[in-house]
């Protein structure tokens, strides 16, 4: 069988969707991720409750106590944050004046990466050296963001992987874990230099 020539512009038929084919994402693809997040908040929550505080996790020479490490490392992991938060409102767009440059894209990945690596060990003593604590409400604000932050990364790189996501999706919870970082550092890192001074 043999077809006439086909004109590029001209409009393309309409065909129904194939049977069982899916228009939008399965409920799955977003279920998935919001169980993971909440299990990596919970179980953080949960270890850290039940573990006996051990006072001290890990200290770097140089510095006068494990309070200032993990304080200056937290602040860097919130500098690495806020680097990804503008190079991500470049690309989005929202930075009025700003055009995304060909290497912001890679900026606000590895600037995430850091972010993250940075604060592994800030965690690390918070849940091993402190447990979730709850004798104030800086320290209980804290402890609940700091479990909620590592279950909104983890949601966040799963949706990453998934297809056809809705445009709000990445961002809302890209500003979630944001936001919660943002009190984090605020309840700590800031608190400490408050109190103690901005020493190392």
């Amino acid at each position: 069988m043999s077809f006439g020539p086909v004109d590029p512009n001209a409009r393309t038929a309409s065909y129904p969707a194939p049977p069982g084919g899916h228009t939008r994402p399965s409920a799955t693809r977003f279920l998935v991720p919001a169980l993971v997040a909440a299990a990596v908040a919970v179980g953080l929550g949960t270890y850290g409750r039940v573990h006996d505080p051990a006072g001290t996790a890990f200290n770097l020479a140089g510095f006068s106590s494990t309070g200032a490490v993990k304080s200056w490392l937290g602040s860097a992991a919130f500098l690495f944050a806020l680097v990804q938060l503008v190079s991500a409102l470049a690309m989005y767009g929202r930075l009025p004046g700003v055009r995304a440059a060909s290497w912001t894209p890679a900026l606000h990945r590895w600037s995430g990466r850091v972010a993250f690596l940075l604060a592994v060990p800030v965690a690390v003593h918070c849940l091993y050296a402190l447990g979730y604590q709850t004798y104030s409400t800086r320290v209980m604000w804290h402890s609940l963001l700091g479990c909620f932050f590592f279950g909104a990364f983890s949601a966040k790189m799963l949706l990453l992987r998934t297809e056809r996501l809705p445009g709000w999706l990445l961002p809302v919870v890209g500003g979630a874990a944001f936001t919660a970082l943002t009190v984090i550092w605020l309840t700590s890192a800031l608190w400490f230099f408050r109190t103690v001074g901005v020493t190392t």
